[in-house]
């Protein structure tokens, strides 16, 4: 009954790291600015074919994903600056469309700058699978898999130890207060808008060896990714790592023990049916509005 369950864990795990990054870009835009980036997905799409096209230009793998990521983390801030920024203080639905329009942009670019054609990156580490727990587990995943954790841990220390992760948490909790000690939320929202750029861009890099990648992924991957920051809680940037993790794991068994041809819908399916009966998430906090 359980034959292959090993496997499909490693699958969902792998999976579900990138989820919890994209998720983790939601998180990092919310928490500043209180605007959900419908353009997410399109960050990771661009990290994945942006190094897809600078190795082809003949750079060498590690320096064409640095690259692609710092371009599209640049992206990101003139989204902010140029898209988001003008219509401070407008309804937050306004700011939504707007990063629904930035992607449909940026899709449409992509298209016209790289092709349909998908796409694959090399894997970083070659390709024979290590065999463990009676689960075939792909180099590619453990890379996935450590640099997941490296940037968490490097957000945790961004947070505490520096001053612009500590203003940018000011923001999240009171932008009022914060401007008021002489935080600049304007800029705040740019560095978040940018940082957001650079972790989906290293989510598409780091996937691309493993899903491959084409103009179009970012859609769906950037729905995924939302639904891991609802699942966790929206706000809390380790909650959305979490429900990453937790996402793709029941999507893979999903996929294994049920229909893969449903595999898309069971995040949705699982997420609704949570909603339902946690509203704020898996650990996010309920929030109680004095009226």
């Amino acid at each position: 009954m359980f034959a292959g369950a090993p496997q499909y864990l490693v699958s969902g795990l792998t999976q579900g790291a990138a989820y919890g990054l994209i998720g983790l870009g939601f998180t990092m835009i919310f928490n500043t600015t209180g605007i959900i980036n419908f353009a997410q997905g399109e960050f990771v799409m661009l990290g994945g074919m942006l190094s897809v096209c600078l190795l082809g230009v003949g750079l060498p793998l590690p320096l064409a994903i640095v690259l692609a990521c710092l371009a599209t983390a640049a992206i990101g801030g003139l989204m902010e600056r140029l898209a988001i920024r003008p219509i401070a203080g407008a309804p937050a639905i306004n700011a939504v469309i707007i990063t629904i329009g930035v992607s449909i942009l940026l899709r449409g670019g992509a298209m016209l700058a790289f092709g349909k054609d998908t796409h694959a990156l090399p894997a970083f580490s070659g390709t024979a699978p290590i065999l463990a727990l009676g689960a075939a587990i792909q180099p590619q995943s453990l890379w996935v898999l450590a640099v997941t954790l490296a940037l968490l841990a490097a957000l945790k220390l961004f947070f505490t130890a520096t001053i612009q992760g500590k203003a940018m948490l000011a923001c999240s909790c009171q932008k009022k207060a914060a401007s008021l000690v002489g935080i600049s939320v304007a800029r705040m929202a740019l560095l978040s808008f940018a940082i957001s750029g650079l972790i989906g861009a290293t989510a598409g890099a780091i996937l691309a060896p493993i899903t491959m990648t084409a103009y179009d992924v970012g859609m769906m991957l950037g729905l995924k990714g939302f639904a891991a920051c609802i699942l966790g809680g929206l706000g809390n940037p380790f909650g959305a790592a979490a429900g990453g993790l937790v996402l793709g794991v029941l999507e893979s068994f999903g996929a294994g023990y049920i229909a893969s041809g449903y595999k898309d819908a069971f995040a949705f399916v699982v997420l609704l049916l949570l909603l339902f009966v946690r509203p704020s998430g898996l650990f996010g906090k309920a929030g109680v509005e004095r009226v």
